[in-house]
């Protein structure tokens, strides 16, 4: 679940995903059962470490390109996924326009996983995206 911490309680939801504008990972944390998955929107290495500290199980790293997804993004880059992943521990997942074209520039800077939304969703046969997506972790490594 993106943003609504209560939807995700209430739906009996496995995760949710916070940005910087929405209810604090720690707070949610202590709300929260241990088994609830959280993720934290991050910009920079140094909002990263405080959503590990405050207990997220991953950060998402973005914007890196151009999305017409969500509008009221900062920029980010590959650079920022290297400075990112040295210094936190948990999985970082990049975000923000991703699609076969720039997946590779991804996994190189070292995004353990990707979020995506028009790569697939936009796609004719959604399933074989997802699927052309995810193998690029497999055969990129």
């Amino acid at each position: 679940m993106n943003d609504h911490v209560d939807v995700a309680l209430a739906a009996g939801a496995e995760g949710v995903h916070l940005g910087q504008k929405d209810l604090p990972v720690a707070v949610v944390r202590r709300l929260a059962s241990a088994e609830l998955i959280i993720g934290a929107s991050t910009n920079n290495a140094g909002e990263a470490q405080r959503g590990q500290a405050d207990g997220a199980d991953y950060v998402s790293v973005g914007r890196l390109y151009e999305t017409e997804s969500k509008t009221d993004t900062r920029p980010a880059s590959t650079d920022t996924i290297r400075a990112v992943k040295a210094v936190v521990s948990v999985p970082v997942s990049a975000i923000g326009g991703i699609n076969e074209s720039n997946i590779d520039q991804v996994i190189a800077a070292g995004a353990d996983m990707v979020a995506v939304i028009s790569a697939v969703c936009s796609a004719p046969d959604p399933a074989d995206a997802a699927r052309t997506l995810s193998r690029r972790f497999v055969d990129g490594r």
